[in-house]
């Protein structure tokens, strides 16, 4: 059981199983830092994950695919943007309205263009981010220390170690720079910022395209690499698992890596014991499956009011208010 829960193929599964939740917790941390509230993380994920697969099996490269996928991504973001930000709408029905628009535009065009109900046809290897190979890596494999932690760090696809290199980066940004303070101030007062001769809505709209961006990528890794291809709503959640993570981080870019890679390791050990007899008691699927999404009610249960948002989340901003 110690080998199951805590083995290197288990430990390397959460990575690869986390990758997609800690980028889509990212794109939610710009934009509700920046005040705009988004809960169409799933549907900017989903498009993106649809567009990567469709780019690349029609093109064979999958840095077509990944092109696509962010340009795709950051269209929908951009929908969401002008609705939150110029039309002062309601976000909440903005980011619900785009995740339904990706579900059922997925689902049509897939259909439509390739005539297997939704799926894409399977990715060959030149139109998928692979693991990458490192020099000397099948020696340091075999030994057994070494080997335990090689099979962990390594062997992942490039947008795995691109995904853990944005997390310091946007930690940095968010603290350090002028326009990761600015921004932060747009979500707490962006009366003041406006006062300063700072635009609220450039701002705002800058930190929506990050978002867009960074769920693209959580779409490309889908489809390209943690997959072969698209599948009906093999978003699965993620999006709204995110946001969980992203509220019991309190809004900040290190521990929602934690929250993340929790997540992820609840994944990676369900598949793992699945089939598995524990004292002669074999553990349902469905208990299994429903782990992470559990998870999830409990995290916005128990922190839901603990935790504190932007003070701007959520609420249009106009200079007359």
């Amino acid at each position: 059981m110690f080998d199951i829960l805590f083995g290197s193929e288990t430990l390397a599964s959460t990575i690869r199983l986390s990758v997609p939740l800690i980028l889509a917790c990212l794109a939610g941390l710009w934009s509700e830092r920046s005040g705009i509230v988004d809960i169409g993380l799933e549907g900017k994920m989903l498009a993106g994950a649809f567009a990567a697969a469709a780019a690349a099996h029609l093109s064979g490269s999958v840095w077509m695919g990944l092109f696509f996928a962010l340009i795709v991504s950051m269209a929908m973001a951009l929908i969401h943007g002008y609705a939150s930000i110029n039309q002062k709408g309601n976000q909440v029905v903005s980011g619900v309205a785009i995740n339904m628009l990706a579900s059922g535009l997925a689902l049509v065009l897939g259909s439509t263009w390739f005539g297997e109900g939704g799926r894409t046809p399977a990715l060959q290897p030149d139109e998928r981010f692979m693991p990458l190979q490192f020099p000397g890596g099948a020696a340091l494999r075999d030994m057994p220390a070494i080997g335990w932690a090689y099979n962990i760090v390594f062997g992942h696809s490039l947008l795995t170690y691109v995904t853990f290199l944005l997390v310091p980066l946007t930690a940095w940004a968010l603290a350090r720079t002028r326009f990761g303070l600015r921004l932060r101030a747009v979500g707490e007062n962006p009366h003041a910022v406006d006062t300063a001769g700072i635009s609220v809505a450039a701002l705002r709209y800058r930190a929506v395209i990050l978002a867009g961006l960074l769920c693209g990528l959580a779409g490309a890794f889908l489809s390209t690499s943690l997959a072969a291809g698209f599948i009906k709503d093999m978003s699965a959640g993620r999006g709204f698992m995110a946001l969980a993570a992203l509220i019991f981080a309190n809004w900040r870019a290190w521990p929602a890596l934690g929250a993340c890679l929790l997540f992820g390791y609840l994944g990676a050990a369900g598949n793992r014991l699945q089939g598995v007899d524990v004292a002669g008691f074999s553990i349902p699927v469905q208990f299994i499956n429903m782990l992470p999404y559990v998870l999830t009610v409990i995290l916005l249960a128990g922190f839901i009011g603990k935790s504190i948002p932007p003070r701007a989340s959520g609420i249009p901003y106009s200079k007359d208010r």
